[in-house]
């Protein structure tokens, strides 16, 4: 029997030629360690949906989605993490939800925290693109 793979979306929340990281205080496997925000895509959900949903309930701002981040990440089964580069539209970051810090890392601060690695991999592509934006 398979399982029906689920997404998980994360966000590249990318301001002012930064990239938003934050620091996981929940479940303790994690806590202590960077990533990208985000969560499950919900039932009828696209990927977009699910990243602004879960921009606005994680960190209280409002951001708009902007182009996928090439790859696919296996989390613990059934999921995969899709991760989106996004632009801040509106609101101050704060950890609300499973999150007890945030920092926004410039393209050379990227190795300043100790990401999850799964997401090490989409980390260096959003680095890239975020380069790439600022040349």
């Amino acid at each position: 029997m398979t399982t029906e793979r689920r997404v998980v979306v994360g966000a590249a929340l990318l301001h002012e030629g930064r990239m938003l990281a934050a620091r996981r205080s929940a479940p303790p496997e994690l806590a202590g360690r960077w990533e990208l925000p985000g969560g499950k895509l919900e039932p009828g959900e696209s990927a977009e949906q699910a990243l602004v949903r879960e921009l606005r309930e994680e960190l209280g701002v409002e951001a708009e989605p902007l182009e996928r981040v090439g790859g696919e990440w296996p989390l613990r089964p059934p999921y995969v993490l899709h991760v989106w580069t996004a632009r801040l539209l509106a609101g101050e970051a704060r950890p609300l939800q499973d999150h007890d810090e945030l920092r926004w890392l410039a393209p050379d601060e990227f190795g300043d925290v100790d990401w999850l690695d799964q997401d090490r991999p989409a980390v260096a592509l959003a680095a890239g693109l975020l380069r790439r934006a600022e040349a």
